[in-house]
């Protein structure tokens, strides 16, 4: 097989890019991601030179983060200020930089890893276990570097198959990348003839598996009286935001999936973005022509029995010394049966290009805007926050793109009951919402904690602390889902020692890989 892949080697790393893009969401084919990578493995090291590994790492990269990120392309067609065909070579001219970090670990790989001279000429575990170390150190620096940007990272693949999924609570996701390369390691070791290696990690991955096929989720709380959950989702797509009657829509679409009072608490969930009208006073009176505050509160307010809450994404504003806008916040609002607003959370990790034009000056000179239209850029919220919310305990939030990011989703100081993560993927086409849960599944994993998504037209979800979820709104459908309150586990191994916990992987895999490396001379 290599040697037919070695004909034409740079066709072949973009080819095994391709496949290896096959097991993310939705289509989940992580056997031939599996295959894809061990067959690339195997085409960096037959390398002549780093240039050439490196050469097959940044082909790979480009083809398999190209793929897993055309959803974005779709975003394109909201911006008429911008060529809506502008979209898919927008997302390939993204991944050109992306592929450097697999281009990194390639070379990595191919100068610590590779035994050069006629000794090196075989595969052998020291280049599978220091190109594992090498992937975990650069795929972290791709969800670091430039405010970095993680999607998606190649662990994603094991949510389906949840007893792999679960090694994230110990080691996050970031090693458990780099150990998924090391398990196709192990395979094209096997296919080179080297059965040792594989024999080992083959049957511990199978058990992984098994252990997390049909394990029953834990027996719901059939207390009539216990706190319920109820996500919403309306269903209006962002083709209907031109509409001037769009917010108004929108609320009369929330409000009427929101269902009546019971005997039990309901702690009410919005997407992102839900409320189109502003709901805090104190701002100039021109800016509240569509709605008076309190009148959109006390709408609010009239479907909720005396114990529940609602939380909603909607915006702030933020104002000059003169009186006009500087900014405006991206933000979750809890509001009570009163109307009052009780706290409020304001995004802080932001989106290039959606939330924020970088180099706005020079990049708005030649005619390049904002994916997301608007006036004004939004504003970051100072990190990571943790809210009371009276009967149904302590909330963390992650608006949206937040959710993406392993180790920096938690208030170190004020851990959770569970994570609320409205989202708004309207924007994206049906992958980015599959591969948007599958990111959040395997955040509730690491860190332990039930995580609650709630988004305009799906997925919304209700997901337990192993990853499992537990209810759901499915993509493009109208409705609401209901459910108790999964509870969370005591702080994980990953929780407690966060990425520092990954780094700390990288480095056993490469002691691991140099001492393997001297036994054998």
């Amino acid at each position: 097989m290599i040697a037919i892949l070695l004909r034409r080697p740079g066709f072949a790393a973009l080819l095994l890019g391709a496949a290896a893009a096959s097991g993310f969401a939705p289509l989940n084919l992580w056997p031939v991601a599996l295959a894809a990578l061990a067959l690339w493995l195997m085409l960096v090291h037959a390398a002549a030179n780093v240039r050439a590994a490196l050469w097959r790492g940044w082909l790979f990269g480009w083809a398999h983060l190209t793929l897993a990120n055309m959803w974005i392309a779709q975003a394109f067609t909201y911006q008429d200020a911008m060529p809506h065909w502008l979209g898919p070579p927008a997302v390939a001219l993204l991944c050109v930089y992306l592929a450097i970090y697999p281009m990194m670990a390639a070379g990595l790989a191919w100068r610590w890893g590779k035994r050069h001279g006629p000794e090196g000429s075989a595969l052998d575990l020291r280049f599978v276990l220091i190109a594992g170390a090498a992937w975990i150190v650069t795929e972290w620096l791709r969800g670091w570097a430039l405010t970095g940007y993680p999607w998606p990272p190649l662990a994603t693949m094991w949510v389906p198959v949840l007893g792999i999924a679960w090694s994230a609570a110990w080691v996050g996701t970031y090693a458990l990348s780099g150990l998924t390369l090391v398990l196709a390691g192990s395979l094209a070791l096997a296919l080179t003839g080297k059965w040792r290696a594989a024999a080992v990690a083959v049957p511990m991955v199978a058990a992984l598996a098994v252990r997390g096929i049909d394990i029953p989720l834990t027996a719901p709380n059939l207390d009539p009286a216990a706190p319920r959950l109820r996500i919403v989702q309306p269903n209006l797509d962002q083709e209907q935001r031109p509409r001037p009657d769009y917010a108004e829509t929108n609320l009369q679409a929330l409000l009427a999936n929101s269902g009546a009072p019971g005997p039990a608490p309901r702690l009410i969930l919005w997407p992102e973005g839900a409320l189109r009208y502003l709901i805090e006073e104190g701002y100039p009176p021109q800016y509240y022509a569509a709605s008076d505050p309190v009148v959109t509160r006390r709408r609010i307010a009239a479907i909720l029995g005396p114990r529940d809450i609602v939380l909603t994404g909607g915006n702030a504003v933020v104002f000059k010394p003169d009186g006009t806008i500087a900014a405006v916040t991206n933000s979750v609002f809890a509001i009570n049966a009163n109307g009052v607003i009780l706290s409020r959370y304001d995004k802080a990790h932001l989106v290039p290009w959606g939330e924020y034009l970088p180099w706005r000056p020079v990049l708005s000179m030649i005619g390049i805007s904002r994916l997301v239209p608007g006036a004004f850029d939004f504003a970051p919220g100072p990190g990571p926050r943790t809210l009371p919310l009276p009967g149904f305990g302590s909330a963390g939030m992650l608006i949206c793109y937040e959710v993406i990011f392993s180790g920096e989703v938690m208030d170190a100081k004020h851990r959770p009951a569970f994570l609320f993560n409205p989202s708004n993927d309207s924007w994206y086409a049906r992958f980015g919402p599959e591969q948007h849960l599958a990111m959040a599944r395997l955040r509730a994993i690491e860190e332990g904690v039930p995580i609650i998504r709630a988004t305009p037209t799906g997925i919304s979800a209700i997901v337990d602390a192993d990853g499992r979820i537990t209810a759901k709104v499915d993509w493009g459908k109208t409705g609401a889902a209901e459910a108790v309150l999964p509870p969370p586990h005591a702080p994980t191994l990953f929780a407690m020692g966060g990425n520092w916990i990954a780094l700390g992987v990288a480095l056993l895999l490469t002691v691991l890989g140099v001492a393997i490396g001297r036994r054998a001379r």
